[in-house]
């Protein structure tokens, strides 16, 4: 009988380190919409999405005009004219998808673009998530702002003001 309660309350004493595993949480949205130069390169990302938007706009606003005109006067063309108009027409449409691909396509000039202005500045964040979890002895960081779910979180647990701080930036609520 001893041997038993011996062996049982070994068990628990072994079990107990599992059961004490830190965990905290934290929103990368607010912490890097805290971040000076993410806010830089998100503007930056932005503008030229603007510019290039405004770029193709005035592709497909060119072939709108083009193929309203050809409309305008298909009855009167001859008919090798009507299959150059039409080529060119759809030449031009062609082209303006592929520089929209090209622009803001999946590894499109705008992805290369935040790759090069974001990714670092994440990296940093991440990093300083890391080394601050090290510090503190978290077994896990859970990140609330993408489609993870956590129905309750303990505020407690929240390290996003510590990841500023460690960032050297003062948090803004």
């Amino acid at each position: 009988m001893k041997r038993n309660i011996l062996i049982t309350l070994v068990m628990i004493l072994i079990s107990l380190p599992a059961f004490s595993q830190k965990y905290a949480y934290i929103d990368s949205e607010y912490i890097l919409g805290n971040v000076p130069e993410y806010k830089e390169a998100k503007a930056e990302l932005d503008r030229i999405a603007a510019i290039w938007q405004k770029e193709i706009e005035v592709k497909f606003k060119s072939i709108d005009s083009l193929y309203k005109s050809f409309q305008v006067e298909v009855i009167t063309l001859p008919e090798n004219l009507k299959k150059n108009r039409e080529d060119m027409i759809i030449a031009a449409e062609q082209d303006a998808k592929n520089l929209q691909k090209k622009r803001f396509g999946k590894d499109g000039d705008l992805f290369k673009k935040r790759e090069e202005l974001v990714k670092p500045i994440q990296d940093k964040v991440f990093s300083a998530i890391e080394e601050y979890a090290k510090e503190k002895g978290y077994a896990f960081v859970f990140d609330v702002s993408g489609s993870m779910t956590i129905v309750y979180a303990d505020t407690k647990f929240d390290i996003n003001d510590a990841i500023l701080e460690k960032l050297g930036i003062t948090p803004t609520k």
